[in-house]
């Protein structure tokens, strides 16, 4: 699952590969902007955690999980 971190006064975004559901990932985001936790924490694929303090985050972008293709087939 490809998550999209926009942060306030950071000119780029963070983007990262997820292995957590989009379920989680919302429920994560949701408690993180409700105040439940001071920092946003999502854990990409290699297992390296992402820490965003939940007071300077700008958006969330969750994408839909991205397939490999292998061979001819994907030119």
């Amino acid at each position: 699952m490809e998550v999209k971190i926009g942060v306030q006064y950071a000119p780029r975004e963070i983007v990262l590969e997820s292995g957590q559901s989009a379920e989680e990932v919302e429920r994560a985001v949701a408690d993180a902007l409700a105040g439940k936790t001071p920092l946003l924490s999502l854990t990409d694929e290699k297992g390296r955690k992402v820490l965003v303090p939940s007071d300077k985050i700008a958006y969330i972008e969750i994408g839909e999980q991205a397939v490999r293709r292998v061979g001819f087939g994907t030119l």
